[in-house]
């Protein structure tokens, strides 16, 4: 509901692009930095707002890596999982899970959902 008082500005149109265009999360610096080719004075302070806001409304989802900081996501996308770089430090969709998830957990527990990260060089970074 917070979206029908939220003026659509040059910013936040500028943010949604930004992540509409994108094929990985990005942190809020990297979308000020996508989105300074639109609006060249968009602030940090404005795109940590807007991306909050997103969230909240459902258009975005978080995405939480440990020890990197938090990026953003179209909350439509499909299951999947992430690979994080350890040089340069962008994340980078996986989009496929082993097929043997399931049977990875001790004998008599249910798994309810799971999540997977790979760490590792990036193309740019090898």
């Amino acid at each position: 509901m917070a979206e029908a008082f939220q003026r659509e500005t040059r910013q936040r149109r500028a943010i949604r692009r930004v992540l509409l265009d994108s094929s990985r999360p990005l942190t809020p610096e990297e979308v000020q930095a996508l989105g300074q080719r639109d609006v060249p004075g968009l602030g940090l302070a404005t795109v940590y707002r807007n991306v909050k806001l997103l969230a909240e409304e459902g258009w975005l989802s978080m995405v939480e890596l440990p020890g990197s900081p938090v990026r953003y996501e179209l909350a439509e996308r499909p299951h999947h999982h992430h690979f994080l770089c350890t040089s340069c430090d962008q994340a980078f969709d996986v989009h496929s899970c082993p097929p043997e998830v399931e049977t990875m957990a001790p004998s008599g527990f249910a798994v309810e959902s799971h999540e997977i990260i790979l760490y590792g060089l990036c193309p740019t970074c090898t």
